[in-house]
């Protein structure tokens, strides 16, 4: 097979046709997202009764500035609700939408200046409600409120005082804290009026990012958790409210519980439940590629028909209430979000949409896994993806460093690795130390070792890589964003001869500085994450060590062509981050280029901007590492 011509960056980055579609609880219906106005908006259609879509879809949100992202059913079939920010900036507001006022606007639940709703959930057994977490009270104390989605109605039913860092809500209405020791445990509480009374206490070493999941059991009388107990691997456990004891409730041999990814990629809880009675049917891990496990006789049948068509592995699932009829998109790394109706009754199946219609499988890479072991002997799960019709020796080579640190590469669907190797790059991603879901000695491993062993492995892949033949040693780019832009930022300035190119995405360049300007809520969360892994930088010891570790006190080692890219109103990583490195290098005369966007924050979301950045990389990149441009 011939190398695939040049797909346009606009078919890779540019907003899916349709994407995100879950059924209605009374199945008679179907949302998705597709773009309106250049912003993708929720459409509905209704089905026929063979679950065909029938009738013309229509845009139910008028998004025109920002796509919408998030949303769902309420529980009966009238209501959707979803979340919206401004710019980027994260501050997140609820939204309702009624489908039986098409002419009426979305309607703002949380219009509260300055406000952000942190998460939010539909409780069973209390159907016409949200639970969320929100702070119109105070900006730094996020409280809990149940919001009646009919009529606005907000209820404080618990104020935050400052240290509280979720919460749940009971059957009987009694709140539940998670809170944090002073030597960063985790303890689950009944609030008691502000005076908790502890029912158990998780190691924070094991929760960097605190407990993911935690959902109260449909029966009301415990809690599942993501559990380290007894063992490396995170498995699912079950917290009896009573006692506080803990029971296992599943696990798998070898694979975490996807938990942690999942809640960072806001891509859902893995435990899968009834729509309509919130019993557990399934769970789901992930290793080279995802597993679900069913635990419900039913719900077992109905997964065996819904793997059996595709070859890759069920993403989004939705039902109606009688979990009859669903509705599943699939998680796959050539054709991704392939959107399926099943009706169990009926054992009918269709194919509802392909998000990307012009994309051809054939035409883009397998992404391949791969286990690299580092110099230290800790084994590193990785992604290889080798572009199509092509020798795979000597090609320019893309080291593509993902986010957190505590996130993971996984199989699927990429679109920057796949426009990467359609330019003819071999494409490496690795789960280095520090990454999430391969067990807490993997991810313990990262501890004091930014820039020191979490570099290293980077290293050992790229070697990896050339002794395998795949990479020539000569044409290697780094490209990363968040932590993978700090990890880009490390590589330019700790190991300057090992790169041709670096793409830097709002990245980290101070770490102090970067700890220092994270929103204030989030400040009590860092204990168990940045203050472990990297210091605190309050102690000047600590400080001075973080500023070693910082690629900012390393600027005059950078040769490497570098580009900055950096949102505006991002506030993880404030634009300083990007700002003071291009200046220090522009003061020694070195070529940066830099592109800031007004309108974005933590990443670009917008198309026009996405477009913009990866047309931008590519000629970037194709420079410098000679690989394929669109625009040579």
């Amino acid at each position: 097979m011939a190398m695939p011509g040049l797909i346009p960056v606009e078919d890779l980055l540019g907003s899916p046709e349709r994407s995100g579609a879950s059924i209605s609880p009374d199945g008679t219906r179907i949302a998705y997202l597709a773009p309106w106005r250049n912003r993708l908006n929720v459409w509905v259609q209704d089905l026929d009764p063979s679950g065909r879509p029938d009738g013309e879809p229509r845009c139910v949100t008028a998004d025109e500035t920002r796509s919408v992202l998030r949303y769902e059913w309420t529980h009966d079939a009238r209501r959707l609700i979803y979340s919206q920010d401004t710019g980027g900036d994260e501050n997140h507001h609820l939204y309702r939408v009624d489908l039986d006022v098409p002419a009426a606007p979305a309607v703002d639940l949380t219009p509260f200046p300055g406000a952000r709703v942190l998460n939010h959930s539909q409780p069973h057994g209390r159907p016409g409600t949200v639970l969320m977490q929100i702070n119109h009270r105070k900006a730094d104390e996020m409280d809990l409120v149940e919001l009646d989605i009919a009529s606005g109605e907000l209820t404080v039913l618990a104020e935050n005082p400052g240290h509280v860092l979720d919460w749940l809500l009971t059957r009987e209405r009694e709140p539940l804290s998670l809170t944090m020791a002073d030597d960063g445990a985790i303890v689950l509480s009944r609030w008691n009026g502000g005076d908790p009374d502890p029912i158990a206490v998780f190691d924070g070493d094991d929760h960097p990012l605190g407990l993911f999941p935690i959902e109260l059991t449909a029966d009301g009388t415990g809690v599942w958790v993501g559990s380290f107990t007894g063992g490396d691997r995170m498995r699912l456990a079950l917290i009896d409210l009573a006692t506080g004891e803990e029971t296992e409730v599943d696990s798998h041999p070898v694979h975490d519980l996807d938990g942690t990814r999942r809640s960072v990629a806001q891509a859902g809880s893995p435990l899968i439940r009834s729509r309509r009675t919130g019993e557990l049917l399934g769970v789901r891990y992930l290793g080279e590629k995802q597993v679900i496990r069913p635990l419900d006789a039913d719900f077992a049948a109905v997964l065996k028909e819904v793997e059996a068509l595709s070859d890759g592995t069920p993403g989004h699932l939705s039902s109606d209430d009688g979990g009859q009829r669903w509705v599943v998109s699939f998680t796959h790394d050539r054709d991704p979000g392939a959107t399926w109706f099943y009706d169990h009754a009926t054992g009918e199946s269709r194919l509802l949409f392909r998000p990307y219609p012009r994309l051809d499988p054939e035409s883009l890479a397998p992404m391949r896994p791969v286990t690299i072991t580092a110099r230290d002997g800790l084994e590193l799960p990785s992604y290889l993806t080798l572009p199509v019709g092509i020798d795979p020796t000597g090609l320019p080579l893309v080291l593509l460093v993902h986010g957190g640190p505590w996130f993971r590469d996984a199989w699927g669907f990429d679109q920057a690795v796949q426009l990467l190797a359609n330019r003819g790059y071999a494409v490496l991603q690795v789960n280095f130390r520090g990454s999430t879901g391969y067990g807490r000695a993997h991810m313990r491993a990262a501890i004091g070792e930014f820039a020191g062993k979490m570099h290293d492995d980077l290293i050992d892949a790229v070697d990896w890589a050339v002794a395998q033949g795949h990479a020539d040693p000569e044409r290697v780019g780094i490209f990363g964003g968040s932590y993978g832009g700090y990890s880009t930022l490390v590589g330019v300035t700790f190991t300057p001869d090992r790169f041709a190119a670096a793409v830097d995405v709002v990245g980290i360049s101070d770490l102090a500085n970067f700890m220092r300007t994270v929103p204030e809520f989030i400040r009590p969360a860092l204990v168990n994450n940045w203050y472990r892994y990297v210091g605190d930088p309050a102690d000047p010891d600590q400080e001075a060590d973080m500023l070693a570790r910082s690629p900012i006190s390393r600027v005059d080692e950078i040769t490497t062509p570098l580009m900055v890219v950096q949102g505006a109103n991002d506030t993880r990583v404030v634009q300083a981050e990007s700002d003071n490195i291009v200046a220090a290098l522009r003061e020694r005369g070195v070529d940066v280029e830099y592109m800031l966007k007004a309108d974005e924050g933590h990443g670009f979301l917008n198309p026009e901007n996405q477009i913009d950045l990866y047309r931008a990389a590519e000629r970037f990149l194709a420079r410098h590492l000679g690989g394929r441009s669109g625009e040579a």
